[in-house]
């Protein structure tokens, strides 16, 4: 120390922070030695994290780090995935499917969710084996993968089925609630017949006797005139059930078809014209004569045309009534 109290060298504590408490500081004008490793690690800290060291790890084998058994699982997964691919292509998994659904189904069948009960209401022309076929329900199926949707889609193709709803009712129940299209006559064109509603819309074609007992409509867009047709039947009366069908001739107007004998109709006042040929029936039997057509289609009067043998009977008939008398003797 100086004479103002000085020190002539910077004071150096007794245990250098960059060592331990007994370790003596550096001669001056030397480095400092290393501080250990308190140093090292503050020195880290303050760098950038990308160049701070890392810690170096003890290498561990490669057959260490994997699963045991896990070469062994790998192999089993390779043949099972070989044998699948080959039961798939030799056609085994869609015999089995084919036989008894797919693996869901048989899961769920197994579970207690098979399809054992399905409910139908609504049937009137339709029967129970037509709507399973149709909706493509069979044993096979079991009620958690059955699609309500496809199903209702499947049924709505059905020209006879008009409206539809399908609902699950678990744990093995199907119930489908359906409203049939009412069919109102048959329409006959280029030799095919088919079952429309009221409106003239075609139904489906007819494929059995179920509906034969249907009025009968015949011709090009007779169709579009079914509603006309069922009037002029209402306004027959007694003769209703002895008309067979009605022709649309010409897209102008109708002629009855009644046991063999054609009753031809006006353009216009056909309704009329068959209360006529009712009253005619009635006071004369007209339709039971030797006739194979009436035209009642001039308001005046009613024009028929005789069949062969009537007409054979009435020349006769008037041969009979022009023959001059003989003298007596």
């Amino acid at each position: 120390m100086d004479g103002g109290g000085r020190f002539p060298e910077p004071p150096i504590a007794a245990g250098y922070a960059g060592g331990d408490a007994g370790t003596p500081a550096p001669p001056p004008g030397t480095a400092p030695a290393w501080g250990g490793p308190a140093r090292e690690s503050r020195l880290a800290r303050s760098l950038p994290r990308f160049l701070r060291p890392r810690r170096s790890s003890v290498a561990v084998p490669i057959e260490r780090r994997m699963p045991r058994h896990l070469g062994m699982g790998l192999a089993f997964g390779f043949f099972g995935l070989v044998a699948g691919a080959g039961f798939v292509s030799g056609g085994g998994y869609a015999e089995l499917a084919a036989r008894s659904g797919t693996p869901l189904d048989m899961a769920a069948r197994a579970l207690g969710f098979g399809l054992d009960k399905v409910t139908i209401s609504g049937l009137v022309q339709l029967r129970s084996a037509e709507i399973l076929q149709a909706a493509g329900i069979d044993q096979r199926n079991s009620l958690p993968f059955l699609s309500v949707v496809d199903v209702r889609d499947r049924l709505s193709t059905v020209p006879l089925i008009g409206a539809v709803s399908v609902r699950k009712i678990y744990p093995r129940e199907l119930l489908i609630t359906l409203t049939e299209r009412e069919p109102s006559a048959l329409w006959q064109r280029n030799g095919e017949i088919a079952v429309i509603a009221a409106d003239g819309t075609v139904i489906d074609q007819m494929r059995d006797g179920r509906f034969s007992d249907l009025p009968l409509v015949v011709g090009e867009e007779a169709n579009l005139r079914t509603k006309e047709y069922l009037a002029l039947l209402e306004a027959a009366g007694p003769l209703k059930d002895r008309i067979r069908a009605g022709t649309l001739v010409s897209g102008r107007r109708w002629t009855l078809k009644l046991d063999g004998i054609d009753v031809r109709l006006p353009e216009t006042g056909a309704r009329e014209a068959v209360a006529r040929l009712v009253k005619l029936e009635a006071e004369s039997s007209l339709l039971e004569k030797d006739i194979i057509a009436v035209d009642l289609r001039l308001p005046d009067r009613v024009v028929v045309r005789l069949t062969e043998e009537g007409a054979a009977a009435r020349l006769e008939a008037q041969k009979k009534s022009k023959k001059p008398k003989g003298t007596e003797t």
